[in-house]
């Protein structure tokens, strides 16, 4: 076989390979990444395994909010008008964060039932309502 020849088919070769690794770890990469959306009836309809990362969001329920007294520790109801979700949180809320509001959490799914809240995300402002919770809202209309 011609040298030339030869060091061509190598070349692409490497590219081919090259290549593929390249796509397999920006897809290893996103999945890592991805945080799916459930609303509180797909929650307790969906068997999640306690260490999938997953984003829940609703309207928090009016009368809900429980705080701690001695820490930064908070209970709430997020509800899309069929079922509710009770969510656990340690931390600061946002200064938006209210009852009757639009709200996603992001954390984890115990086995009882529980969501434990890593990270809470209210309103903007008045006129804002995150995508997912308006679509759920228009659904459960």
């Amino acid at each position: 076989m011609n040298p030339i020849r030869k060091q061509r088919i190598y070349a692409l070769i490497a590219i081919i390979v090259g290549s593929i690794l390249a796509i397999s770890l920006i897809i290893s990469a996103l999945s890592k990444n991805l945080n799916l959306f459930y609303s509180p009836t797909d929650l307790l309809n969906t068997d999640l395994s306690p260490d999938t990362l997953v984003r829940a969001g609703g309207m928090v329920r009016e009368g809900s909010i429980e705080r701690s007294d001695n820490s930064l520790s908070i209970e709430f109801i997020v509800t899309d008008f069929k079922n509710d979700l009770k969510i656990k949180y340690s931390g600061i809320l946002p200064d938006l964060f209210s009852e009757k509001a639009g709200v996603v959490v992001q954390g984890y799914l115990e086995k009882k039932g529980i969501f434990r809240a890593i990270e809470v995300l209210a309103k903007h402002d008045e006129n804002y309502m995150p995508p997912e919770v308006a679509k759920l809202m228009e659904q459960s209309k």
